[in-house]
């Protein structure tokens, strides 16, 4: 988490923050309560977001007081021992963190939601988190954010066509979408995030390697990624973790599955392990095993002194239906 990592280069804890928040659904908010540093009366907190119709003044301190009350919290939000500023700022506003210019501006999102524009010396950063096309002015707004940045962070929950049918209206975007304005206003980098939760990691694959297809510097979200500004003339980079700096390459290893089935049966069964990383594996089976029960995996890998066995354990963490008639994509995260 986070908050367990909030150290500052030198060892010391950071003692003065700055936080932009975006809007104030759910997905957004939530780990608030749960963020140590909160706690720590040597920290320093500057909240900034907009005042809500619905709310009216102060409306983000009571989002996070309203979320911490009973009997939604076991202790309210005065445990939280740092000090805490709350900053309204409106679509339009620019103002200054430090030397970094910050400006804002709405998007097309139910109930309101900011986009922000951060703009330093060593680059400029385009945030802007659940946005749908479709409202030209709002459009005119994204496009304001975005236009030469270096590193450009768009929401892309859903796919193109889903943003026709099941999910007009629902406030989110889409790779294309993203390609689009990034090639239109001249930004460097596209980073697409927000992923669908119920998009699995194969699924995000494919939607980057569409938009690679259409525009030269593309990644994906993913836990671990940072991005770095450095120095005055440096360049802006984005180190992005190893199992998503390159798309998955199928696996065809011949393996041996021995597990329990939902029905609580012991199988043994010959098959192919698929997508195969350090992490997991997809597995495709013709019994179907009960989630979250152990699997061992026997697999004869090519080595330099010719096949090799490789015995590993994991449990299954989704069930999807296979490609082949009677089969199952069984996906594994592996223990050891």
């Amino acid at each position: 988490m986070l908050g367990s990592r909030w150290v500052a280069p030198n060892g010391a804890k950071a003692t003065e923050t700055h936080i932009l928040v975006t809007h104030y659904h759910w997905d957004h908010i939530q780990g608030i309560p749960f963020f140590a540093p909160l706690y720590d009366e040597k920290n320093h907190f500057h909240f900034y977001s907009f005042r809500s119709k619905y709310l009216g003044r102060d409306s983000l301190k009571q989002v996070f007081e309203t979320q911490m009350a009973m009997p939604y919290f076991p202790v309210n939000m005065s445990a939280m021992n740092a000090k805490r500023k709350f900053q309204e700022v409106d679509g339009g506003d620019s103002f200054r963190i430090g030397k970094n210019k910050v400006t804002a501006r709405w998007l097309n999102h139910p109930q309101g939601c900011l986009g922000f524009r951060i703009e330093t010396a060593a680059g400029i950063v385009a945030y802007t988190t659940d946005n749908e096309p479709g409202n030209a002015k709002l459009e005119e707004s994204l496009r304001e954010l975005a236009t030469g940045a270096d590193i450009f962070i768009n929401d892309a929950q859903f796919t193109p066509e889903q943003l026709t049918t099941t999910k007009k209206g629902w406030g989110h975007s889409s790779w294309k979408e993203g390609v689009r304005v990034a090639r239109e206003v001249g930004a460097t980098t596209l980073v697409l995030f927000h992923h669908d939760p119920d998009s699995a990691d194969r699924a995000v694959d494919s939607i980057l390697r569409k938009a690679r297809d259409k525009f030269d510097s593309v990644f994906a979200a993913s836990e671990g990624m940072v991005i770095t500004l450095g120095a005055a003339g440096d360049r802006v980079q984005a180190h992005m973790p190893g199992t998503r700096t390159a798309l998955r390459r199928e696996a065809q290893f011949r393996a041996r599955i021995c597990g329990v089935t939902e029905g609580g049966k012991p199988f043994e069964e010959e098959t192919v392990v698929r997508d195969l990383s350090l992490q997991g594996a997809l597995i495709s089976l013709q019994h179907l095993p009960r989630l979250q029960s152990e699997l061992q995996v026997t697999m004869e890998t090519p080595g330099p002194d010719g096949l090799q066995t490789m015995r590993l354990r994991g449990y299954v963490v989704r069930i999807d239906a296979g490609p082949e008639k009677g089969r199952s994509a069984v996906g594994v995260v592996f223990t050891d």
